[in-house]
């Protein structure tokens, strides 16, 4: 039986250069898609999957995470005080628990690889998730999102999960690829990963979507891997590694995913966001086909 899944890790050290100059002076997990964090929208999907403590690895100037995740005294003040208990509900109710978050630096741009790697002490001996945060989503035909779907994968084969999506043949060499052995439907045995492969020889069309349970082996193989792309520690080579012991089996996502990391991605995901909420979507969808129309 395997054991369950308790702990999450987000790699939030990253620069955001794909987004300057919105993120010279703001990190670019706290750029808001609606009213809400990119960080925040990544934390919620991980407390709906029932996770219970949230791993932030961080850089320098990122601060003011672990301040959005603490409390806020002056402000919940003012929010009491001034009759505004429907906002500051709303605030107590994101927090998470006493002692449910943990940061620690990942002190050089080494990688993902490497940014998992850091958090080895705090996750221990257990199986834990990996969340980026760059990548949000919203819920398909099966009504949950993108790691509850990879935790319920997880209790049903164990091992290792990783989430993909399907993308156009023509655009495999932009991500990293996994091949398909055992096809389950949902579900799938992965029978080999590759890193952003040559046009015309990937051996399907699933990319790497950015999110993962992965079993605590991997904390001995990221210490050892030899740096790869970029001069980086990457987590597709340490999990080939882990691949040659342990099976690593694939999650069809049936949502949406939005990459708030490019401005393009980051615009579109303030839209669909915002159309899947009931207190928007009406004035908001009403203005977007006036928009259009004037084009």
């Amino acid at each position: 039986m395997s054991t369950r899944v308790r702990k999450a890790v987000f790699p939030v050290a990253g620069l955001g250069t794909r987004v300057l100059p919105a993120t010279k002076a703001i990190p670019k997990e706290m750029l808001t898609v609606v009213d809400r964090p990119v960080l925040q929208h990544a934390v919620d999907e991980a407390r709906e999957a029932g996770i219970e403590h949230f791993v932030f690895v961080t850089g320098r100037n990122k601060q003011v995470i672990e301040d959005h995740f603490d409390m806020s005294y002056e402000l919940e003040d003012t929010l009491q005080k001034r009759g505004k208990l429907k906002e500051y509900q709303a605030l107590m109710a994101d927090l998470p628990a006493a002692g449910a978050t943990s940061f620690t630096r990942q002190q050089a741009p080494l990688g993902l690889g490497h940014a998992v790697w850091c958090a080895r002490d705090i996750i221990g001996d257990e199986p834990f998730a990996v969340i980026l945060p760059d990548m949000i989503t919203l819920p398909g035909q099966r009504r949950s999102r993108c790691i509850a779907q990879c935790l319920e994968a997880y209790e049903k084969h164990g091992g290792n999960i990783i989430a993909v999506e399907e993308v156009p043949p023509e655009e495999t060499h932009m991500y990293g690829i996994v091949s398909v052995t055992r096809d389950f439907g949902h579900t799938f045995q992965i029978g080999g990963m590759v890193e952003k492969p040559p046009q015309g020889t990937a051996p399907s069309n699933l990319i790497i979507s950015g999110r993962y349970v992965l079993e605590p082996q991997i904390f001995d193989i990221l210490e050892k891997v030899e740096k790869g792309a970029g001069g980086e520690i990457q987590l597709t080579d340490g999990m080939k590694k882990l691949s040659e012991t342990q099976p690593f089996f694939g999650v069809r996502f049936d949502g949406r995913t939005c990459d708030t990391g490019s401005k393009h991605g980051f615009l579109m995901a303030n839209v669909h966001f915002a159309l899947a909420r009931d207190d928007m979507a009406p004035a908001f969808k009403a203005e977007l086909k006036k928009i259009i129309g004037e084009l």
